[in-house]
């Protein structure tokens, strides 16, 4: 099929995206700041006959991008996928962020995932390739203490139109997915009940519950894949329901 590159691939959706594209026979370059995790994923992955390559790195930091390119290609020669996956939330009224976390929320948010699609646009232009931006249902509801995470996620979808139309005349195709609420390890930084946080996430889903890593990392696979082929420029919000204006 080729090779991805999956950001913060060693737990949650990344690490599901890169189990399920290296069944449907991809190569993963699995992008993390903790090494042990992505390891193990990596371990998972070749005990099932796919072929994956752990590389440690720190998106916050401006040269990580071109350098998991540099490593990915020095592995399997080629990037003809990119999921932009890894993200920073903090939930805080406004009068506690501070600097520091603003920079922080723009460099992993936007910054990684815009100099991630440059630093792998040769490669992607090659053969035509596939870019899934991970979104969250956060950029379009108006959630108090959200507003630095929602800011970004706004603009990351913004930033997936954007480079849809720029990038469509190479034939890449960019596509982002607006999540709810998922089981992943994410709600830990910043749930102190996780239970209790869990319930009060499904109760604003139409649908009553929060999705699985693998309910997503199903469709970050069709859009990588040439199933879909002819779309770009989609924001889809796979969320259960839970931007609906229901009465």
């Amino acid at each position: 099929m080729g090779t991805a590159i999956v950001t913060g691939a060693g737990t949650g959706i990344g690490a599901a995206s890169a189990r399920r594209l290296a069944a449907g026979g991809w190569n993963v370059a699995l992008v993390g700041r903790r090494p042990e995790l992505l390891e193990q994923v990596a371990r998972e992955i070749e005990g099932q006959d796919g072929r994956a390559v752990a590389i440690p790195a720190d998106l916050a930091v401006a040269t990580a991008a071109a350098e998991i390119v540099d490593r990915t290609v020095a592995a399997f020669g080629t990037v003809d996928a990119l999921v932009n996956n890894a993200a920073v939330i903090k939930v805080l009224p406004l009068a506690e962020y501070t600097a520091d976390i603003l920079d922080q929320h723009w460099a992993v948010n936007i910054r990684a995932p815009f100099l991630l699609i440059q630093a792998a646009l040769p490669h992607l232009q090659r053969q035509g390739g596939a870019v899934v931006n991970i979104s969250s249902s956060s950029g379009t509801i108006l959630r108090p203490g959200q507003s630095v995470y929602g800011m970004t996620k706004h603009a990351l979808e913004y930033l997936s139109r954007s480079l849809a139309g720029e990038l469509a005349p190479h034939r890449i195709r960019v596509n982002a997915l607006a999540l709810g609420p998922v089981d992943t390890p994410i709600h830990q930084t910043w749930a102190t009940d996780l239970k209790a946080a869990y319930e009060w996430l499904a109760g604003q889903v139409p649908l009553g519950r929060i999705a699985t890593a693998d309910e997503i990392a199903r469709w970050v696979e069709i859009l990588v894949s040439p199933e879909s082929s002819w779309m770009t420029g989609a924001v889809i919000p796979l969320d259960g329901g839970q931007v609906l204006d229901i009465a």
